[in-house]
């Protein structure tokens, strides 16, 4: 049996599928991305998912896609655990753009990610190009959910947020300057914790001009830095997954139109799309088999 996994930084989906492509197992952890969180803790919030202890011995593949996978070391990091709770199993790790492409095209395309994180790639219908690094929350992520989650604290705390949207960030979040550097310091899954902010603007976004105006402006800097410097930025559509992207279509789209650039799919959950690949693959194999 296949597992296979959209893992991000804020939660996890996992699938089950046997050899026929039927879904056995659709379940859900909290996020598995090894750069921000302790190996133990990744070990942990699988073995406490009582669906996937009960299938541990049973599944004979795994291929987890994930956040923070892009690099050797917190690859390996994973890789490890994995490999130390599903014992019966072969095991793969790779980064979360490849999980973007399979769910979203199978031609030549720029597949983005925008979610707790952000990435982007171009796929020339067969390999995934990334020819620039993934370097994390502090230094990249443009448009992701902790890049706005950081411009609305910001914000906040400077003064620039208009008065009657700063009221409402207050009645809803804690915004206590210790619990703050707490959570960014010294607790795991500080990119998460910094995209729950995020979740206010987007529930106002179509009737506050400060909320429109801070998404165009991210929308525009991961254009220029993600977008544009492929040289088959203006050749190719270019696909989204992701719940920012979702919620930002229409940002997307101004965006697009000021550059002439081809806007493809944007798809919000990528773990249906990676569903149809699996099954896909399956039933290519057992025709090819037949045909031998």
């Amino acid at each position: 049996m296949i597992l296979f996994t959209d893992g991000g930084s804020t939660k996890c989906d996992w699938v089950l599928i046997n050899s026929e492509g039927k879904k056995i197992l659709q379940t859900q952890t909290p996020g598995l991305n090894p750069t921000v969180v302790p190996k133990e803790e990744l070990e942990n919030r699988i073995v406490y998912n009582p669906q996937l202890r009960e299938v541990m011995m049973k599944v004979t593949q795994v291929d987890f896609y994930g956040a923070g996978c892009s690099t050797e070391t917190p690859k390996n990091i994973l890789k490890q655990v994995l490999e130390l709770l599903f014992e019966n199993a072969q095991v793969t790790v790779r980064e979360d753009l490849a999980a973007a492409v399979y769910a979203t095209t199978t031609a030549p395309g720029i597949v983005c990610i925008l979610g707790t994180g952000s990435n982007s790639c171009y796929f020339d219908g067969a390999t995934i190009h990334t020819p620039i690094p993934a370097l994390g929350y502090s230094l990249m992520d443009e448009a992701s959910g902790n890049y706005f989650g950081k411009k609305l604290l910001r914000d906040y705390f400077y003064g620039n947020m208009p008065k009657h949207l700063a009221q409402k960030f207050e009645n809803s979040y804690t915004l206590d300057a210790d619990d703050i550097k707490i959570h960014l310091y010294q607790k795991s899954n500080p990119n998460a914790y910094l995209a729950s902010f995020a979740q206010f603007m987007f529930a106002e976004e179509s009737t506050e001009a400060y909320f429109k105006s801070v998404i165009e402006e991210g929308i525009e800097n991961f254009t220029q830095s993600r977008i544009l410097t492929f040289t088959e930025a203006n050749d190719v559509p270019i696909h989204f997954i992701g719940s920012i992207a979702h919620f930002s279509k229409s940002s997307i789209e101004s965006c697009f139109a000021r550059h002439s650039l081809q806007l493809g799919n944007i798809v919000q959950r990528p773990m249906d799309g990676l569903v149809t690949y699996y099954q896909n693959k399956l039933l290519l194999s057992r025709r090819e088999k037949g045909r031998s």
